[in-house]
């Protein structure tokens, strides 16, 4: 916790319930009448195709193995957008204990550290079926903020400057404004978040798959959280479609939202707006500004489909880890006959450690030193001694493997 001395104490009065009526966020699903409906239904076909079909194009320990670096990617990129610029070699760093010496960075790795965590809780399953539940909103943002250090839970209003101690995965107890939205009152908040659960969390995976976007706004408008409230969105977000969509959690759309990020701001702002006229649906919010939204989202999941794919394309990805390994040979960085183990790692996705032996065509001892020298730089891993090996993706490495998955880290 900050030594300094808050100028709001954590024990305010919660604001009264003004009695907002629920239907303020209406329409939470888009009718079937709303223009570009087909398309919007056709860009959500294509998601899931795309996704299922970038899946199954790799083998399993490869899926797991981009999985753990997409936690990463997705942890800067959300991070990101709240002006919080973590890169992944520092998350990296952080998730192996190793720490900046500078307080704020350390905070910020601390930080990014959390957000891992969660997204690897969610990978594991910890929130299967209850991504928009009231329940696991609050888990989502408990975990999460359960992490942070200390300065990081304090919460300055920009207006008066005055603060405010967040509690991890309680609701907001003090209202709050954000840009030119007023969310409701925090004593609505439990009414509006059941309402939210009872839409979102009776979808099949088709119709969850067109309305995340909507779900994701609604969630963002009604503010339920002190602060945090874009990263729990975007997880929440990525929860939704990792279970409607199997994704392997190889792709996310966070990347995509970091990089058109005043796109993305601007359409939150416009589905806050009330509906234009007696032909925008029938709620009292616009229904035109969510489909433009649902659209948007859509395609960007997209593109980071296709972007994920074109950049682990087997014969590609090879070809880059080759030279890599190249170079390292070059200068006695690795033994040679190192790319044999990572080739046949990537082909197979996991490689038996007996099988090493014939792949290099040296003895026990040899195959051992060179399985050695390839976990010491991080681009294999294994469960245990005598697990087989399976590929990483160090974060370092990323700009020779992965070209364009993140920027290049500030010398």
């Amino acid at each position: 916790m900050s030594s300094e001395e808050p100028d709001i104490k954590a024990d305010i009065e919660p604001a009264e319930d003004r009695g907002e009526d629920i239907a303020a966020m209406e329409p939470l699903l888009l009718s079937d009448n709303v223009p570009r409906r087909e398309a919007l239904t056709e860009l959500a076909m294509e998601l899931a195709a795309k996704s299922a079909g970038f899946s199954r194009s790799l083998p399993d320990g490869v899926v797991s193995a981009l999985a753990e670096l997409v936690r990463s990617m997705n942890c800067y990129y959300s991070n990101l957008i709240e002006g919080h610029d973590t890169h992944p070699i520092d998350i990296e760093r952080a998730l192996q204990n190793d720490y900046s010496d500078e307080p704020r960075r350390r905070d910020l790795q601390l930080e990014a550290r959390a957000h891992v965590a969660v997204q690897q809780w969610i990978d594991e399953g910890g929130l299967s079926g209850r991504a928009t539940t009231l329940d696991g909103i609050c888990e989502i943002h408990r975990r999460f903020g359960g992490e942070l250090p200390g300065e990081l839970l304090w919460v300055e209003d920009p207006e008066s400057g005055e603060r405010a101690r967040m509690t991890p995965g309680e609701l907001r107890d003090r209202d709050v404004i954000v840009g030119a939205h007023v969310p409701v009152s925090p004593g609505a908040l439990p009414r509006f978040l059941r309402r939210f659960e009872q839409v979102y969390g009776r979808l099949g995976k088709a119709q969850t798959t067109i309305s995340a976007a909507a779900a994701h706004h609604r969630l963002l408008w009604i503010h339920p959280f002190l602060d945090g409230n874009g990263r729990v969105a975007r997880l929440m977000s990525y929860a939704m479609l990792r279970e409607a969509l199997d994704t392997g959690g190889i792709w996310s759309i966070a990347r995509g939202l970091a990089r058109q990020e005043a796109r993305y701001k601007q359409h939150l702002i416009s589905c806050d707006q009330p509906r234009r006229g007696d032909l925008d649906g029938r709620g009292s919010r616009s229904e035109a500004a969510l489909a433009e939204f649902t659209e948007f989202f859509l395609q960007t999941c997209i593109d980071q489909v296709d972007f994920m794919e074109q950049l682990v394309q087997p014969n590609k990805l090879r070809e880059r880890i080759r030279l890599w390994v190249e170079e390292e040979i070059r200068t006695d960085s690795l033994p040679p006959k190192a790319g044999h183990i990572l080739e046949a790692v990537l082909y197979r996705g996991e490689l038996p450690r007996g099988d090493v032996p014939n792949i290099v065509g040296t003895g026990d001892r040899q195959a051992r030193r060179i399985v050695s020298a390839l976990l010491q730089k991080g681009v294999l891993q294994s469960a245990s001694p005598r697990a087989p090996l399976q590929i990483a993706f160090p974060a370092r490495l990323a700009g020779r493997w992965m070209p364009g998955l993140f920027p290049e880290a500030a010398s």
